[in-house]
């Protein structure tokens, strides 16, 4: 099931014209991402194809929103969602209220390499409290760091 999401995810970048966080809104609130939050989709067998063809007859095709997120951000933040609403018991709905897909991309690179039980419980630990609003010190430091190498990069050329 993880993966099933990571992969639509990841295909919606070729197959949407919509940005991925419009694209993730719309997955996380429709009809599809309900029916996989019960284990009757389990039995279901959707391509993917046909799965965004689903969500796209929900809401209709949209051009709206330019930036996409790379594939393996987009990739991780799926499975992670999947994941999440598996362990937790939430709906996917619930999960895109408490954490929306801008704070997972801005937590990738910290915690991709992480088991994604323990990636959870990381985003919990700083969601819960006041510091959650903000990045926790390694999210931090990986922004630092890029933006750092960015700099170094324009100098070069």
């Amino acid at each position: 099931m993880c993966a099933y999401q990571a992969e639509l995810f990841e295909e919606s970048l070729k197959q949407t014209a919509c940005s991925s966080r419009i694209f993730i809104r719309r997955f996380m609130n429709s009809e599809l991402a309900k029916r996989m939050d019960h284990t009757g989709f389990l039995f279901d067998s959707l391509a993917i194809s046909d799965a965004l063809e689903e969500i796209e007859m929900q809401y209709g095709e949209s051009a709206y929103g330019k930036e996409k997120f790379s594939t393996e951000e987009i990739y991780w933040i799926g499975y992670i969602y999947r994941y999440w609403s598996y362990v937790s018991g939430k709906s996917s709905r619930q999960l895109y209220k408490q954490i929306k897909p801008e704070k997972l991309r801005r937590l990738y690179y910290p915690y991709h390499s992480l088991d994604p039980l323990q990636a959870i419980e990381r985003i919990e630990e700083t969601s819960g409290s006041e510091a959650g609003k903000e990045m926790d010190d390694i999210a931090k430091g990986v922004m630092i760091l890029r933006k750092v190498r960015m700099k170094d990069k324009l100098k070069a050329t």
